[in-house]
């Protein structure tokens, strides 16, 4: 249910994640007004727009006139002042520490009913970004998603020491209207939760390369068909309790000495980078695995399957 309080929704930054974002606000009948840097980027972001409703209606999840209902609650400007009455904004823009300032300052100095500041930064906790801020960072949260936020529902969100009572919640509830799945951290800390997780993860996936123990592939196997399934329904600590610590308390106790502890980048990765071998996007289209040849809208398809089941909105009509 969409908050009485919140009529009008402003997205700073536009690209992937501010384009995804206008999505989610206009595909729950918000009123959203993006902030464009450059004029002339402005009809590739609206063909993003298109290529994700697109998407959705391909799958069925909606009906086919549903891109032109959800636009009519979009607009796209270069003028900050388009936001002025904004309740809550979305700070979107490129991780750079200097732009946030410039934008921050932007929005203290134009929208004197913004109640949320909500940044979607993956590195720069709040009380890094409300550093030369003078008036506003008392309304400054960071709301952390995973790409597209308009498909993956979890946000993580983190306020700082000057963020006043009542503004995480604001924000929390705003994103419940979204149908968004967001919690709030108890203080920041580099990561946050998704982030901090999939790294763990990552750096003993690198580890049994390394130690040559297996190979990359059979690390994804095993991510396939053993446990990651099982945390699409089921949480981690609700699987540890429910097989009982007693049990758990053993395997900790032999496998952790056993983990890998490095603090940066192994030889896996940096070597591959003096090598040029950057991943499926570089021009050798190597990385871990050879891309040459690889189907990419199929493996597309495969990275968005999982998400579908989750965009069940309730989308404005015709008529609204």
């Amino acid at each position: 249910m969409k908050p009485d309080s919140v009529k009008h929704i402003g997205i700073i930054g536009l690209g992937m994640i501010g384009d995804s974002m206008a999505v989610l606000t206009t595909g729950h009948g918000y009123k959203t007004t993006c902030i464009a840097r450059r004029a002339e980027m402005i009809p590739e972001y609206k063909k993003t727009y298109d290529n994700y409703f697109r998407q959705m209606i391909d799958q069925g999840l909606m009906p086919e006139n549903q891109t032109s209902v959800c636009e009519k609650f979009l607009k796209y400007t270069l003028d900050i002042g388009e936001i002025a009455d904004c309740e809550i904004i979305f700070e979107c823009v490129t991780e750079k520490l200097d732009l946030k300032y410039e934008i921050l300052a932007q929005i203290e100095a134009t929208c004197p009913n913004v109640k949320a500041i909500c940044s979607v930064s993956s590195s720069f906790t709040p009380d890094m970004m409300a550093e030369k801020m003078t008036k506003y960072k008392d309304r400054l949260i960071v709301t952390h998603p995973f790409n597209p936020a308009h498909m993956v529902p979890f946000f993580e969100l983190c306020g700082g020491k000057d963020t006043a009572p009542g503004v995480l919640e604001f924000a929390k509830e705003v994103l419940e209207s979204l149908d968004r799945k967001p919690v709030i951290l108890k203080k920041p800390t580099p990561g946050f939760i998704g982030n901090r997780l999939q790294f763990a993860l990552w750096r003993e996936a690198l580890n049994l390369v390394e130690s040559g123990i297996c190979e990359p592939r059979d690390v994804d196997t095993c991510l396939n068909y053993s446990f990651c399934p099982r945390y699409t329904s089921i949480g981690m600590y609700e699987h540890f309790d429910n097989g009982g610590l007693n049990l758990n308390i053993m395997t900790c106790n032999t496998v952790f000495p056993t983990l890998s502890n490095i603090d940066s980048a192994p030889a896996a990765i940096t070597d591959r980078i003096a090598r040029g071998d950057l991943g499926a996007r570089a021009e050798s289209k190597t990385g871990f695995y050879d891309w040459n040849g690889v189907d990419m809208k199929a493996y597309q398809e495969r990275v968005n399957a999982p998400y579908w089941k989750f965009i069940n909105w309730d989308l404005p009509k015709e008529d609204q």
